[in-house]
């Protein structure tokens, strides 16, 4: 029976492309928002396709630091998201019902549909590492 040959992943698989990509998303919008005006549809679609493709990359390795990490990175991102989405939900309640205006992030709403895209993709691929953990475990049981 051989043994396997555990290598150390690469800084390709453990590169958080999607957190970064949502970060980029947030942070250009509250700065940037006037200064690129119309044009935010491209730049979220510039910064959700190369994160899309890069982070389908990291399906087939089923390694633990690589999964552990994706996970880790996958939660972070679904906090930032809530983060920023709760901050402009309680900015429009009070503005629109209890008449004060508080500083808040204003998100278009092609901004927030990039952010749903991009944590759709993390949900996917959440589901497909935890296939190949099954995939992994059922490999090393003795009974099939």
């Amino acid at each position: 029976m051989s043994s396997r040959r555990y290598e150390r992943a690469s800084w390709f698989l453990l590169f958080p492309w999607s957190l970064i990509s949502i970060i980029l998303i947030l942070v250009l919008n509250t700065t940037l928002s006037s200064w690129f005006g119309r044009n935010w549809s491209w730049v979220t679609l510039v910064l959700i396709i190369p994160a899309a493709i890069f982070e389908n990359f990291k399906v087939g390795y089923s390694t633990i630091q690589v999964m552990f990490l994706k996970i880790l990175f996958s939660l972070l991102s679904f906090l930032l998201t809530g983060l920023a989405l709760g901050i402009s939900l309680a900015g429009w309640y009070y503005e629109k019902f209890e008449h004060v205006i508080i500083p808040r992030v204003n998100f278009p709403w092609f901004v927030l549909l990039a952010l749903v895209v991009m944590l759709a993709i993390e949900a996917a691929q959440i589901f497909s590492l935890l296939k190949a953990v099954k995939r992994e475990f059922l490999q090393f049981d003795q009974d099939n």
